[in-house]
C-alpha cells in the first residue's frame, strides 16, 4: 500500500509522516507530496513535487498511489480550487481511501473557516472518492502567539466570551490521520476530533499562569473593539475582521465539542493543555 500525504513540509503534513514510521509503515510506501522538494529532504520517504495550484505536478504525484491523505491548504480563499485539483487527480488515478483533514462541523458550522471546508467535503461526495474525514478542532500550538504575549503582558485579550475549545496538540491530529491511514474499517467515516477536555479562555489564561510563571488574566474584549485593537496592532481590515470572527464563532461554540473520538482513535488520551502549551513555550 502506498500512501500520499500532501503538504508534506507543513507542521502538520511533516507529523503525519513521522507516525506513520512510528507505527511500522515502509519509508519506501510513504511518499511526501511536497512544493518544495528540498525542503522535504529530511522526511526518510520518497518526495516527489506536488504543487495545488499545478495540476500536472498533482496528476503525477498522485499516479499509482492507493491512499492518498489531503492536508488541507493554508491559503484561505484559495483552498477550494487547490483541494479540487487533488480530488481530481486521485478520482481519475482510483485510490482505493481518502483521507481530508477538514473543521470542525463544516457543513453545519457558522465558523468563519467552515465554508472552504464545506465545499471540499461537497466535492469529495460529488466525486465518489472512498474517502474518511478528519473534522480537526483547534490545534493548542495555535494559541503559540498569544501565549508569548501573555508573558510579556500578563493579558490573554480575546473575544471568545465563555466559548470552550476542545484543542489538542498537532501531533495528536497527525497521529489520527495516520490511524486512519494504516487501519482498515474506516472508509465512510466523518471523525469530529478535538481533545479529551474543553476549556474556557478563563483556563486558558490559567494554563498560560502555569507555562509562564506569572499571573495571566483573561480580558474579554467585544468585536468591534477587538477588531480596531487589532487594526492598531497592524493588521488590516479583512484580517482583523476574519480574527475576530473566528473568536465570535468560538464564544457561539464552534469549537466546544469533546467527544473523546480522538483518543480512541489514537488509542491514548489527547495531549493536556498544559502539556501542549509547554512544548511551544
Amino acid at each position: 500500500m502506498t500512501i500520499l500525504v500532501t503538504g508534506a513540509t507543513g507542521n502538520l503534513g511533516r507529523l503525519i509522516i513521522a507516525s506513520l514510521l512510528e507505527r511500522g509503515a515502509d519509508p519506501q510506501s510513504i511518499v511526501a507530496g511536497a512544493r518544495d522538494t528540498a525542503k522535504a529532504a529530511d522526511l526518510g520517504v520518497r518526495v516527489v513535487h506536488l504543487d495545488y495550484t499545478d495540476p500536472a505536478s498533482v496528476d503525477a504525484a498522485v499516479r499509482g498511489v492507493d491512499t492518498v491523505v489531503l492536508v488541507s491548504g493554508s491559503e484561505v480563499g484559495r483552498r477550494v480550487a487547490q483541494h479540487r485539483a487533488v480530488i481530481e487527480a486521485a478520482k481519475a488515478a482510483g485510490v482505493s481511501k481518502f483521507i481530508y483533514t477538514s473543521a470542525p462541523k463544516a457543513t453545519t458550522s457558522d465558523l468563519i473557516l467552515a465554508p472552504e471546508h464545506k465545499a471540499t467535503e461537497e466535492l469529495i461526495a460529488a466525486a465518489g472518492l472512498p474517502a474518511v474525514i478528519l473534522r480537526n478542532n483547534w490545534y493548542t500550538e495555535n494559541y503559540a502567539a498569544d501565549l508569548a504575549r501573555a508573558a510579556e503582558t500578563g493579558v490573554l485579550a480575546a473575544g471568545a466570551g465563555e466559548g470552550r475549545v476542545a484543542s489538542a496538540s498537532r501531533r495528536d491530529f497527525a497521529d489520527a490521520a495516520a490511524a486512519v491511514a494504516l487501519e482498515d474499517g474506516h472508509i465512510g467515516g466523518v471523525y469530529e476530533l478535538g481533545g479529551d477536555v474543553a476549556w474556557t479562555y478563563g483556563d486558558l489564561a490559567t494554563a498560560f499562569s502555569e507555562v509562564t510563571g506569572r499571573e495571566v488574566t483573561y480580558v474579554q474584549v467585544a468585536f468591534d473593539d477587538q477588531v480596531a485593537a487589532l487594526r492598531e496592532a497592524g493588521l488590516d481590515e479583512g484580517t482583523a475582521g476574519f480574527v475576530a470572527a473566528l473568536d465570535a464563532g468560538i464564544k457561539g461554540g464552534a469549537l466546544a465539542d469533546a467527544d473523546g473520538t480522538l483518543a480512541r482513535l489514537i488509542g491514548r488520551p489527547t495531549t493536556p493543555l498544559v502539556e501542549g502549551l509547554r512544548a511551544i513555550a
